[in-house]
């Protein structure tokens, strides 16, 4: 199974940036791109959900959907969880 990797940011959020890149380089290794996603942006799109649900706490990470870690990038849980997936 492929992992996905979602990054719920927002704009002008220095944590998310910092996530953002520390992610790029952590799925790198691994050959995963991260898909960003702006809650702010996605609520006026129309779609209020992940604004609503992870707006409080961002940055937050999803593997696979799943809430994997927020504020910070656990690295070596979410390390141990995509060597589990390969």
């Amino acid at each position: 199974m492929e992992a996905v990797v979602e990054l719920m940011s927002r704009a002008g959020c220095s944590a998310c940036a910092r996530a953002e890149s520390r992610l790029a380089e952590i799925l790198a290794e691994y050959g995963l791109t991260t898909q960003v996603v702006d809650v702010d942006r996605r609520a006026a799109e129309g779609d209020a959900f992940p604004r609503a649900e992870f707006g409080d706490r961002l940055p937050v990470v999803l593997l696979n959907g799943a809430e994997h870690s927020y504020w910070e990038v656990d690295e070596p849980r979410l390390r141990a969880d995509l060597d589990a997936l390969r």
